[in-house]
């Protein structure tokens, strides 16, 4: 199929509250992960690896570090007619409002999409972590001659809660809809017919449902239709809407598939990159995740002990202990230095000599974790100081989740923000 058919959109979303303290300074789509990445980098690398190289990224906070992300990392040459853009919220003669939600930011941006004159619109989330094959995905909303096709995994009736849950008739297309029904709630209905399971071990498990992805093909007839009115949100107004009304389908996907947008889901997630068998493969050489070429020196150890440890370019750890940890590009770890359990961001450059002679002058700790320090159950953002001799996260002291000025503690994790300062001896 050309990909000049597709246009790919993914939802940036809006301030980032879920994943705040993260999002402080940064759109949602450009915080860090996985030690070298940015959350952007995911969506983008499967529209890529499905040849579907005209992307529109919607935001409207904080984007000065995602567009420079973007404008450094996706240069398509001139031969492909391929773009990746950001389109960020603006003033217009019909509109002077923000973004009110997913679909409403897709709607006010149609006069940019027309000039691309699609024949499908392939709208993505952009904060989680999956790897699909959107050719199919397509391929298969092309075959079935559905108006809209909806991503959907299996998941248990626990896991059910949280989600929207479609019901499905025996030739995947969707005729019901619920969001996030209550566990008091009777949803048996809703149970995937068992010939139509992909699955059968995933079906002997209890994943008996099909929850909305919130990844959607539409075709450009039908996506003008479904946003011809005010509805703000995708998930919660357009979809159940359009059930009924159009040809929706379920396009079932098996493979690993994860919200990052929480401070506890984006905490697991990347600590489990570096499992021994992690959830999510970051070495298949098919289908890499691309990201910034930064050309910096290789990692360098200096006598230090690493268990389930992944790290960024340019990292100096030395004469330390770290453990189940994910350490970003840049990151300096100071001599007798232990880490349990933490996400470290790394930092945008290396301080030099002067820098940190000035530093001392001025008491301000180097960029980094400094000697002797403990951490553990923690995210460093990038650029954040460790002065030595501190421990966070060590002792018995209560989490209990706020705003405390130079930390954050979220769904028990304590966070020290992007250029953060924790002076030596801190206790936390």
């Amino acid at each position: 199929m050309p990909f000049s058919n597709v246009l790919s959109i993914v939802l940036g979303g809006g301030k980032g509250t879920r994943l705040y303290p993260l999002t402080k300074d940064r759109a949602k789509p450009a915080v860090p992960f996985g030690a070298k990445y940015r959350i952007v980098d995911i969506p983008i690398s499967n529209c890529i690896h499905s040849n579907f190289k005209q992307i529109y990224i919607l935001t409207q906070f904080n984007s000065a570090s995602l567009h420079m992300h973007i404008a450094q990392t996706y240069i398509f040459d001139s031969f492909s007619k391929g773009f990746c853009e950001i389109l960020a919220a603006e003033q217009t003669f019909d509109s002077t409002s923000w973004y009110e939600g997913t679909a409403d930011a897709v709607r006010k941006n149609f006069n940019h999409f027309r000039d691309q004159n699609p024949d499908y619109y392939l709208v993505l989330s952009g904060d989680q972590l999956y790897r699909m094959d959107l050719g199919d995905f397509v391929a298969k909303h092309i075959q079935t001659k559905a108006d809209i096709t909806i991503a959907a995994t299996p998941v248990t009736r626990e896991q059910a809660a949280g989600l929207g849950i479609m019901g499905v008739d025996s030739i995947g297309r969707i005729v019901d809809f619920m969001e996030k029904p209550d566990l008091s709630k009777d949803i048996s209905h809703l149970k995937v017919p068992g010939k139509l399971h992909p699955d059968p071990k995933l079906l002997a498990s209890g994943r008996e449902y099909l929850a909305s992805m919130g990844i959607y093909v539409f075709t450009a007839k039908a996506l003008k239709e479904a946003l011809d009115n005010e509805y703000a949100d995708f998930g919660k107004e357009v979809i159940p809407q359009a059930i009924g009304k159009m040809k929706v389908h379920a396009y079932i996907f098996t493979g690993f598939w994860e919200d990052i947008g929480t401070i506890k889901s984006f905490y697991e997630t990347n600590l489990n990159l570096a499992v021994i068998n992690p959830n999510f493969n970051l070495y298949d050489e098919l289908h890499p995740i691309y990201t910034q070429r930064r050309n910096l020196p290789p990692t360098k150890f200096n006598y230090s002990t690493l268990s389930e440890v992944l790290t960024g370019d340019g990292c100096i750890i030395t004469n330390s202990w770290v453990t189940r940890s994910v350490l970003g590009i840049r990151s300096i770890v100071e001599t007798g230095s232990n880490l349990e359990g933490v996400v470290c961001m790394g930092a945008d450059f290396y301080e030099t000599p002067e820098d940190k002679l000035e530093n001392k002058r001025k008491g301000i700790p180097d960029i980094g974790i400094g000697r002797g320090t403990r951490i553990r159950g923690a995210i460093i953002d990038k650029n954040a100081r460790i002065g030595e001799g501190c421990r966070i996260g060590v002792d018995d002291i209560p989490r209990r989740d706020g705003d405390y000025g130079t930390y954050f503690i979220r769904d028990g994790i304590i966070i020290i923000p992007k250029n953060g300062c924790i002076q030596p001896g801190t206790v936390i």
